[in-house]
């Protein structure tokens, strides 16, 4: 008898902890990830290099998991390593680099600025840059 009632304690608590247990929503996919996939879908990554040249490009800026990506083309994509901080380019946030020359180059320190507010968002440093080519 004393089993029985152990055994039936026992299983009403458990029936308890499953009707008790969260339902979990499925994840959203995070969009910065998608759109970092998609840029660099069909692309082999290059030598890196220690500097690009700037003066005749206007290349799109995004960024994702503490890397810049710079989109020269359809082509060519430049990923640099910033170890964090440029996050905020991502939400649409400025990136002010200071240049002495033409290139931007691996150590160059670039700030990311909140234009309507003009406050700065955060700072980081540019590493090797990664050229993505399309076949």
């Amino acid at each position: 008898m004393r089993y029985l009632m152990t055994f039936t304690a026992a299983a009403a608590l458990g029936a308890v902890a499953v009707v008790a247990a969260p339902v979990q929503k499925p994840a959203k996919p995070d969009r910065n990830k998608l759109a970092y996939e998609k840029l660099l879908a069909g692309k082999t990554p290059g030598k890196p290099q220690d500097c690009i040249d700037t003066r005749l490009t206007r290349p799109q800026l995004t960024a994702y998991d503490g890397k810049l990506l710079y989109r020269v083309s359809k082509k060519l994509v430049y990923v640099t390593e910033t170890g964090g901080g440029c996050e905020a380019v991502a939400r649409g946030d400025a990136i002010v680099t200071r240049q002495f020359q033409t290139r931007l180059c691996r150590g160059d320190i670039a700030q990311t600025v909140n234009l309507p507010a003009r406050i700065p968002s955060g700072s980081c440093a540019m590493g090797a840059f990664v050229p993505y080519r399309s076949q």
